[in-house]
């Protein structure tokens, strides 16, 4: 019998890949297994240096947080957070106002338990494990009673998560359920899988998750579909662009290779 870590829950499917785990790994995380790591080489393979553009997500997910911030949001709901990594949502708050509150929440186990263990005692910060095809579950959770107050403000996020809801289970219509749910004033930030600008290649890239016959699944979107996720929200500049074009502020935001800078878009919008 296989020996596992501690961190590991009972119960974890070993013989295929999660997209949370395999993304820890690119980010350089340790919370991933042999299955993760042999999607992430073939990802590798397709696209070498595709680990650019999962720290190029990583960096918009900064950058997005402190403009929130700097617009007055105080408090974070993090749709499918994944592996706790350096960077987190709280981590960005909590470096401005230790009040800042931040749930996160994700169906993977492994990234729950260790969220757990990351979060500790922390009062401000929570994690929920939960499926984003239920958002009634998600904002009714006594952790988000707790955290979260729904007549102020929220700064909603949903990073690289949205392509994983199939055309079948109406991605807009489950954006409007949660975008209906927010405060005058909340934000909308969304990054999302696209094939418009590298369209064998990424398409190669969701394959690899077709022929480990995961239970997730990736629908690339174009631009108009994935601006369709925003609703009547408004746009804030540049608008849905590029990930690594999103109001890049350092060499680490954007790369010289724009084919690592467009396999994403990246957006936020407010909520009028």
């Amino acid at each position: 019998m296989t020996h596992l870590p501690d961190w590991v829950p009972p119960g974890i499917d070993l013989s295929k890949p999660s997209s949370a785990r395999i993304y820890d790994y690119l980010l350089g995380g340790a919370h991933n297994f042999a299955v993760d790591r042999e999607a992430a080489a073939q990802i590798e393979r397709i696209m070498p240096g595709g680990q650019r553009s999962a720290r190029l997500n990583r960096a918009f997910l900064r950058r997005a947080v402190v403009f929130m911030m700097e617009q007055g949001v105080r408090q974070f709901l993090d749709i499918g957070s994944g592996v706790p990594t350096v960077g987190n949502v709280h981590e960005i708050a909590h470096r401005a106002d230790p009040e800042y509150r931040v749930l996160y929440v994700d169906r993977d186990a492994v990234a729950v338990a260790h969220s757990k263990l990351i979060l500790g005692d922390n009062d401000r910060a929570d994690v929920l494990r939960a499926d984003m095809r239920d958002p009634e579950s998600i904002m009714d959770s006594p952790e988000a009673k707790r955290l979260l107050d729904f007549d102020e403000p929220i700064g909603l996020l949903f990073l690289l998560m949205l392509h994983w809801v199939s055309d079948e289970d109406d991605p807009a219509g489950l954006t409007a359920r949660y975008r209906d749910a927010l405060a005058s004033g909340s934000y909308l930030a969304i990054t999302h899988g696209t094939e418009d600008m590298q369209p064998r290649r990424v398409h190669e890239l969701t394959g690899v998750f077709r022929r480990a016959r995961s239970h997730e699944q990736a629908t690339t979107r174009s631009h108009d579909e994935v601006l369709a996720l925003f609703g009547d929200f408004d746009l804030v500049e540049p608008g849905l662009v590029g990930c690594g074009n999103w109001r890049p502020m350092g060499p680490g935001d954007i790369v010289e290779d724009s084919k690592y800078n467009e396999i994403f878009y990246a957006g936020v919008a407010r909520k009028p």
